[in-house]
């Protein structure tokens, strides 16, 4: 089991991983955006959940109204952008299958695991 406590602080933040999916939280300052008409997962679907806020997806040229509740499936090649429409940050829980970043947010090239932590012995 893994758990652990979203804080939802300021930018992207991956939390964990389990077999081949990822969760991350994301917070968008009033005014801000994540992705552009560039951006995409090679590899990955990303399923984003409004936690708080109000905001805008652009996927592959259609636009969704977000707001706290929502939920939105975005398929791997598909170019996307969240921006937050509102005066209060856009807070986002993201999953991604299989996994896109590695532990410190960085994107993992399409098909790649990223690298298992080794303990101490």
């Amino acid at each position: 089991m893994q758990s652990k406590h979203l804080r939802f602080g300021k930018g992207f933040r991956p939390a964990f991983a389990l077999r081949k999916v990822q969760a991350a939280e994301m917070v968008i300052p009033p005014g801000g955006s994540e992705g552009g008409p560039g951006n995409f997962h090679r590899g990955a679907d990303q399923w984003v959940y409004v936690v708080s806020g109000s905001g805008v997806a652009i996927v592959d040229g259609a636009r969704r109204t977000l707001r706290a509740g929502s939920l939105l499936a975005i398929e791997r090649r598909e170019r996307h952008e969240i921006r937050n429409t509102g005066r209060t940050p856009l807070k986002t829980l993201n999953f991604y299958s299989p996994l896109a970043y590695d532990d410190a947010g960085e994107p993992l090239p399409a098909g790649r695991r990223a690298p298992r932590k080794r303990t101490p012995r």
